[in-house]
């Protein structure tokens, strides 16, 4: 069992460091190596502290790869907030909403770890799970409670709205994701607006004819 210390402890700031090392080390070695290729003992080295401390803080590499996974996902903050757009009614805020799903999708490193995935998750099941429960379960959990906040005052029915998140996240990637991950041109602001107008206005539609 991976051990704990309290707040108090004289030991937990020491020991918050090394986890943040070992979590940053891990974060290079997938991202550049994939997971199956990725080596705890590799890790280990690059974070400066011993494979027993590794295991002190992460008990497999499932726990370490979720870990970098959550951290790619968290919000820059110390203390998170809403999105820019979670108060703006569906009209605007679904737009920026999707404009700010598209430039965290097409980034360099979720891509990357798009690719670790699809590349490794056959032989690691496991990775297939984690995938979608760190990165495209937040954010659904985050547009789904958007949802709830207007169908009252917008007098939407919606049967789920998560699958009305997943069907919002298929629009907007639709030709961008796929041609950015390809090796393809990835697209400038202009682009990545209309791409989130023309979803936005789409999903509405949908939402407004009780088609989800």
């Amino acid at each position: 069992m991976v051990r704990t210390w309290a707040t108090d402890d004289p030991k937990a700031g020491l020991m918050a460091r090394k986890r943040a090392q070992i979590v940053t080390a891990a974060r290079s070695t997938f991202l550049d190596d994939g997971y199956a290729a990725s080596s705890v003992n590799k890790i280990a080295a690059d974070a400066g502290v011993s494979i027993k401390t590794l295991y002190r803080h992460f008990e497999t590499k499932d726990e370490l790869f979720t870990a970098v996974m959550a951290g790619l996902c968290a919000p820059k903050e110390a203390v998170p907030r809403e999105p820019v757009w979670y108060a703006d009614p569906p009209e605007i805020g679904l737009t920026l909403a999707g404009e700010e799903y598209l430039r965290h999708a097409l980034s360099a490193e979720q891509l990357a770890l798009y690719r670790i995935v699809a590349h490794d998750a056959a032989r690691f099941p496991e990775l297939g799970h984690i995938y979608r429960r760190e990165v495209l379960g937040r954010g659904g959990l985050v547009f789904a409670a958007y949802l709830d906040r207007w169908r009252e005052r917008a007098a939407w029915t919606i049967a789920d709205k998560y699958e009305a998140a997943a069907v919002f996240g298929g629009l907007l990637k639709a030709g961008l994701f796929d041609q950015v991950l390809l090796g393809g041109k990835r697209p400038g602001a202009e682009q990545i607006a209309r791409q989130a107008r023309h979803a936005a206005d789409r999903l509405l539609a949908m939402l407004e004819a009780g088609d989800l």
